[in-house]
């Protein structure tokens, strides 16, 4: 009962705040076996908007204004809560464990080995059948002005999905004036453990109902990337960019070497599906990529803590996708942007590290930062 009233008072005090930065909690409908979705919509005064649900603490929608100060919904995903259960493609989801891959299922943790599910192949993905994604995650918190702002938990006992460890996780999302939206992830464990938590939204900066994001811009702040075999499992290699359709260093556009048969890389991925390594010292907030939509003016900043960040330009879509106000979603539709550790780091001993050991707290923070010119 006191949950049910601290609730209201929540609803109450977020709608009626003199704030310019709002929180609201509302109700985001059931799932198929009656479970109750919720979700939190951060709005601020220059007419940014951002609603996350309980489900997968996913980020449903993201409105941002166009340089005409039209707003649009610039992420990927689904108008009801079950269909991100009944058609999962991960948009919008907060993914873990173990966000990316790790090769065969299989690690090992101070000489014990670990099987997980595999569900990509020969290999586990995201955490695998049953990840944070799928999850029903806990409203914490809900506050507004000068930053709108939520917070997200879930427990994660140990043993579930193959890793060790109770793990207590957070998501926090906070929007400012200054179109900041900023995701900050953390953790602790009962036992040591592997772990990789990362957002999964799908962008595409002209809107749901508009172009292919082909014509983007797109900067790397990256000098190297971690090559894949032909199940997308690194290699081990950290390759420079240089001289290869992986260099946006400076600005490209996503489709201009997208279809370079050429590059063998580009093949296995079918278009990037690649982790780079994001320039700078890991652990501290700094510049890691830069997206920009000639048309609408658009341009999304993001700031990065983590040592890596996946690009991936949807390749998997093939049409038979059906969206928000069912649009079909077909490769080429949206770019994904993940931070993370690197794909199957429990499996390279040179890679950044993983492991979170009890005592220890795992955060990874990813800004967002929008503009329009």
């Amino acid at each position: 009962m006191k949950t049910a009233i601290l609730g209201a008072a929540c609803l109450i005090m977020c709608s009626n705040t003199a704030f310019a930065a709002n929180a609201v909690r509302a109700p985001f409908g059931a799932l198929s076996d009656g479970t109750k979705i919720e979700a939190v919509t951060l709005t601020n005064g220059a007419g940014m908007s951002a609603k996350i649900m309980t489900l997968g603490a996913t980020l449903q929608s993201l409105a941002v204004p166009d340089k005409a100060g039209h707003k649009d919904d610039v992420v990927l995903g689904y108008d009801t809560a079950q269909e991100y259960l009944t058609r999962p493609n991960y948009f919008g989801a907060s993914v873990g464990r173990y966000a990316n891959r790790i090769a065969k299922g299989k690690f090992s943790l101070d000489g014990k080995g670990y099987t997980l599910v595999t569900n990509d192949g020969p290999n586990s993905l995201h955490g695998g059948p049953k990840g944070f994604d799928k999850r029903v995650w806990k409203i914490d918190a809900v506050t507004s002005g000068p930053d709108a702002r939520a917070v997200f938990s879930y427990v994660s006992a140990d043993g579930e999905e193959g890793f060790p460890g109770e793990l207590k996780v957070t998501a926090t999302y906070s929007l400012n004036e200054q179109n900041e939206l900023k995701l900050e992830y953390k953790a602790t464990t009962s036992k040591p453990t592997v772990l990789n938590l990362t957002n999964h939204s799908y962008f595409n900066l002209s809107g749901n109902d508009a172009r292919d994001v082909m014509g983007n811009m797109v900067t790397l702040h990256a000098a190297k990337f971690t090559p894949v075999d032909a199940t997308l499992i690194p290699t081990g290699e950290r390759r420079a960019v240089a001289g290869s359709p992986f260099d946006f260093r400076t600005p490209h556009r996503v489709g201009d070497r997208i279809r370079d048969a050429r590059d063998q890389q580009i093949r296995y991925g079918r278009g990037y599906d690649h982790n780079f390594i994001v320039d700078g010292a890991a652990g501290s907030l700094r510049p890691a990529a830069v997206v920009n939509d000639p048309v609408s003016g658009r341009t999304m900043e993001m700031s990065v803590s983590a040592p890596g960040i996946q690009f991936y330009t949807g390749n998997f879509m093939d049409g038979t996708f059906f969206g928000k106000a069912q649009r079909s979603y077909r490769q080429g539709d949206a770019i994904c942007l993940e931070p993370g550790v690197f794909p199957d780091a429990p499996n390279h001993a040179d890679f950044p590290t993983a492991r979170l050991n009890p005592g220890q707290t795992y955060i990874n923070t990813i800004v967002y930062k929008f503009s329009a010119k």
